[in-house]
């Protein structure tokens, strides 16, 4: 059980840490609003634009900046209540947990100390309106969403087979088709 929570615990603080300290690079590189292309030929698609956000993502509700810090850190009280209660097969769930805590810890970090989070990562689809800048936090919190709803579905498919495979009874058969 204690290496479950320190490995949690490791993945949580190395989520921190790398989001944070690109945060800091691109404070330190970039003015706000300056970009720069990281890899020149796929400049249309992504670059790296320091940038401000207040609110949700995609900029959304820009004056709860506060409300957000303190759901972000309910979310991540109750998941750890919750990590403790993950099966023990569930060793993707577990890891989907870990990235959204240090996701939403990392936000969080930003917000107490800047009063908004730092986003740089922008992506553009060329040929249409779609641009969306994000950070290293937002992607560990879209991943370990992923990885949680990943192996959610997996163990949901292990579990039909076989209640599939439990025998009905002629009485259970009879009275559903009355």
């Amino acid at each position: 059980m204690y290496k479950r929570w320190i490995l949690a615990l490791m993945l949580i603080s190395g989520t921190i840490c790398i989001d944070q300290a690109t945060k800091q690079a691109i404070i330190e590189q970039l003015d706000r609003y300056e970009s720069f292309v990281p890899i020149p030929f796929a400049a249309d698609i992504l670059r790296f634009t320091h940038s401000y956000n207040t609110g949700a993502a995609f900029g959304l509700l820009p004056q709860a900046g506060d409300l957000f810090l303190y759901m972000a850190l309910a979310i991540v009280i109750g998941m750890l209540i919750f990590y403790g209660r993950i099966a023990p097969e569930a060793h993707i769930t577990r890891m989907g947990i870990a990235l959204i805590c240090g996701g939403a810890l990392g936000n969080a970090i930003d917000r107490l100390q800047h009063g908004h989070v730092t986003d740089f990562i922008q992506y553009s689809i060329p040929s249409t309106n779609f641009s969306n800048i994000s950070n290293l936090a937002d992607h560990a919190i879209v991943i370990g969403v992923l990885l949680v709803i990943l192996e959610s579905w997996r163990l949901d498919r292990q579990v039909k087979p076989q209640s599939a495979e439990s025998p009905v009874s002629d009485e259970s058969k009879g009275t559903e088709n009355a």
